[in-house]
């Protein structure tokens, strides 16, 4: 990814944001494997996805600080043109979209990752997410949802040194 960022010239602020989502995404996917290895989540491609989700803001820089999606689109047509397959470039185009119908557990999980990070909390998501847990665990969404929700707070609680740290690199290059 640093190869990536460094050939389209991106200004540091969405290297740290992504790196930022990214390591917020690896607490729910290595839960997922020590606590419902029978989910078969991809683990590399949600890190994947949470390391490039919001690529598109190279070329959308004002989407940094303010609203928009004209990121999506471009996020996943510039991966496309980096040689990324069509599996793996759909996370920056789907990481806002999580209500589609071709909505993966790994899409939810990146979404949640890009959320979660600055602990916010996004109950149509959880939901989802939710959802797809219990249908695959065959528990009740109330047990999952305790699970769920101890986890994601215990990963907001680090909202503010992650903000701090993406907030120390500039905007522009």
């Amino acid at each position: 990814m640093a190869e990536l960022l460094a050939a389209l010239a991106a200004p540091p602020r969405p290297a740290a944001h992504l790196r930022a989502v990214h390591d917020v995404a690896l607490q729910p996917v290595d839960w997922l494997e020590h606590h419902r290895p029978d989910l078969g989540a991809d683990r590399e491609a949600v890190l994947f996805g949470a390391a490039t989700h919001d690529i598109g803001k190279t070329v959308h820089v004002a989407e940094l600080t303010g609203p928009g999606s004209r990121h999506e689109e471009v996020g996943r047509d510039l991966l496309l043109a980096h040689g990324f397959g069509p599996d793996l470039a759909r996370f920056a185009e789907t990481h806002a979209s999580w209500t589609a119908p071709a909505t993966t557990l790994e899409d939810l999980l990146v979404s949640t990752a890009d959320k979660v990070w600055k602990n916010k909390r996004v109950p149509e998501l959880e939901d989802l997410l939710l959802a797809r847990l219990a249908e695959a665990s065959g528990r009740e969404r109330r047990e999952e949802y305790l699970v769920l929700d101890d986890l994601l707070g215990r990963i907001g609680d680090g909202a503010d040194r992650r903000l701090a740290f993406q907030a120390a690199f500039p905007v522009s290059a």
